[in-house]
């Protein structure tokens, strides 16, 4: 065959592209169980972190002191399946499948709930962790796809996570726990600042806090 010619250039970039493909795709086929395992680790290291636990060196074996079940509720608040809500993805809750990460922390009894919405660039997501009393924050855990560093982005940070603390979750039976424009709080029980110059994903928290946890309505009115 001639090398010059346009038919050997074809074919041999042919074969290129195909010998390529098929290295890429037993690379990524030979990865994907480290992959999932990565994701499933994070998603641990997560939840975690909404209960105040961030120094995690094993997070599987710290995900397992802590959290004592990962439930599946309806809209009802009833427990449909005491197992399986870690394996929820956030786009798979619905009304009537609602993961409930049932927690101990120093003897205490926690429960984490799942949050995700909008912010300015992309999505939002995180975890509530509230005490035995379904209405006071324990503590919670945000963070973002593409959202502008120092502004939108702070939500990711302590110094905005952390005034969510003893806030509390219902009144008159319904979600006001929630995010303020900065500087324009009015109920200091259950709401907080929002952050300056990142007003479109501060109202995204919001959003996304009331939506999400809304859903969790009679289980948390549950006493």
């Amino acid at each position: 065959m001639n090398t010059n010619s346009n038919s050997y250039t074809i074919i041999y970039a042919s074969v290129i592209v195909v010998i390529v493909a098929f290295m890429l795709a037993f690379v990524s086929s030979s990865l994907k169980d480290r992959q999932d395992k990565n994701v499933e680790f994070d998603k641990m290291k997560q939840i975690l972190s909404a209960m105040n636990i961030t120094e995690v060196q094993d997070a599987e074996a710290e995900y397992k002191k802590y959290v004592k079940a990962d439930e599946i509720l309806n809209a009802k608040g009833e427990v449909v399946s005491e197992t399986g809500g870690f394996k929820i993805a956030s786009k798979d809750i619905m009304d009537d499948n609602l993961p409930l990460y049932v927690c101990e922390v120093n003897g205490s009894r926690k429960f984490v709930f799942p949050v995700y919405g909008a912010g300015l660039w992309g999505p939002i997501w995180g975890y509530v962790c509230l005490n035995e009393d379904k209405n006071t924050v324990y503590g919670v855990y945000f963070s973002h796809a593409s959202e502008t560093p120092g502004l939108g982005a702070e939500i990711a940070t302590d110094k905005f996570q952390n005034q969510f603390k003893d806030k509390k979750v219902l009144e008159n039976g319904a979600v006001e726990l929630g995010v303020m424009k900065n500087g324009k709080v009015e109920k200091m029980e259950f709401q907080v600042d929002g952050i300056s110059g990142g007003t479109i994903t501060s109202k995204g928290v919001d959003a996304m806090l009331k939506g999400c946890l809304s859903r969790y309505n009679e289980f948390l009115n549950q006493k």
